[in-house]
């Protein structure tokens, strides 16, 4: 920049002299010549200074026009990048939530129950009553993949023992792989593989427990690993959990592992299933003292579930046999045995007639007399998908002191009887 600018001052020096001037001061002509040539490259140098720093200017000009430009460019596609992330993450909320499903299902009843024992009459009560009520969230992560959390709230009515002011439990939690149509497996608490079994082909779950699980011989649920799933293009299904043995509700470590499994078959509207559970009940632990039994149970179920000349229908027996479930380390050795036979029929839409059978020897080796006896019958009204109304009527019936299932606690009493009338019910959604 400096030299440009002296070469600029000379030649404006130079310009400022008239050519008159330098030559009348040389009085040489060829000096004269000579000058006035050195002149001429001055001007011509300054012109083509000129030239190049206005090519200079101009190039900047369109580098500084460029780089705005680039800036511009740069600014709108964020601003396109970000419109673009908006959707993208509206539209992975929107799969998330469409791939997560909510669910619920209470039972309840409103009846009168009366009680005697030994003939005489010990209680007339009713009112309403909750028996259940699940809420559960299920989520798909992908097809692999899914998850289930069930919350059970339990009414805390008339509980004793360890059960005494609870009312809220975590029934299902846990993670599950379909690997295969063939095998499932799934970590944490969920379905055993019998009780649920039967109470989808029985389908008054909310009128009654199955048999197996009303008199405390399994659960529904309990914490462990479990495998199932169809073969044979769903004709056969299985499970096998190897779970605590506590349940649900009392999940422990413990120093063994209890076993419960099923094989079931199922073809036109045919069905039907043995199963087994051997184990120590959750019994076994590091605090407990005492070497406890191994319980163990057999269950068998043939059912049929379809339609006859277009009326649904349902008809079906379950029977059990237990030893030592109750028995934990007292001698000696005792066995149970049980069988429930049920029934339904839907004449007319939205109607049904419904009835059940229950039978059960608890103490078959150390009171072979004591036994009970349950039936129920009822009529049952669906005005929607998720609404059922049942009015019902219950008898239950201990012999030789025998309590248990719906009884109250009381096996001071020879011989007990349970009659109960009502609107039972459930809705889900």
């Amino acid at each position: 920049m400096r030299f440009r600018s002296s070469i600029a001052l000379a030649a404006v020096a130079v310009a400022l002299s008239t050519p008159q001037a330098v030559m009348a001061a040389s009085g040489d002509t060829a000096t004269q010549q000579q000058l006035q040539a050195a002149l001429q490259k001055l001007t011509e140098m300054q012109a083509q200074l000129d030239a190049l720093k206005s090519q200079v200017d101009q190039q900047a000009a369109t580098q500084a026009q460029a780089q705005a430009a680039a800036q511009a460019t740069a600014a709108k596609a964020d601003q396109a990048l970000a419109a673009a992330e908006k959707p993208s993450k509206l539209a992975d909320a929107m799969k998330w939530a469409a791939d997560t499903k909510i669910s619920g299902r209470m039972y309840f009843n409103v009846s009168n129950i009366s009680n005697k024992y030994d003939g005489a009459k010990v209680q007339d009560q009713g009112g309403f009553q909750i028996k259940r009520f699940y809420v559960g969230i299920d989520h798909k992560f992908d097809d692999t993949f899914s998850g289930n959390v069930t919350m059970d709230i339990d009414n805390v009515a008339n509980t004793s023992g360890k059960n005494v002011g609870k009312g809220f439990y975590v029934k299902k939690a846990f993670l599950k792989a379909k690997l295969d149509k063939a095998l499932n497996v799934s970590l944490g608490a969920t379905d055993m593989p019998w009780i649920p079994y039967v109470e989808g082909l029985y389908g008054y779950r909310h009128i009654e427990k199955t048999v197996t699980d009303l008199f405390g011989y399994g659960t529904s649920a309990d914490w462990g690993v479990h495998v199932g799933g169809d073969l044979a293009g769903g004709v056969v299904s299985y499970q096998v959990s190897a779970v605590d043995g506590g349940g649900y509700r009392d999940p422990k470590f413990t120093n063994t592992v209890d076993l419960e499994g099923r094989l079931s078959l199922a073809y036109k509207g045919f069905n039907a299933a043995v199963g087994g559970y051997t184990g120590k009940l959750g019994n076994d632990t590091d605090t407990t003292t005492g070497s406890y039994r191994t319980a163990k149970r057999f269950n068998a179920l043939l059912a049929y579930k379809d339609k006859l000349g277009g009326i649904p229908v349902t008809v079906g027996g379950e029977y059990f046999t237990a030893k030592n479930w109750k028995v934990k380390t007292t001698s000696p050795e005792d066995k149970a045995e049980g069988y429930s036979v049920f029934a339904s029929v839907s004449p007319v839409d939205k109607w049904s007639l419904f009835g059940r059978y229950d039978w059960l020897k608890p103490n078959k080796d150390t009171a072979p007399s004591r036994k009970a006896n349950m039936f129920n019958v009822g009529v049952q009204y669906s005005p929607a998908k998720i609404v059922d109304l049942a009015l019902i009527y219950k008898h239950y019936n201990g012999d030789n002191g025998f309590s248990g299932g719906d009884f109250t606690d009381s096996a001071v009493y020879a011989n007990g009887k349970q009659d109960e009338f009502g609107l039972y019910g459930q809705f889900r959604f």
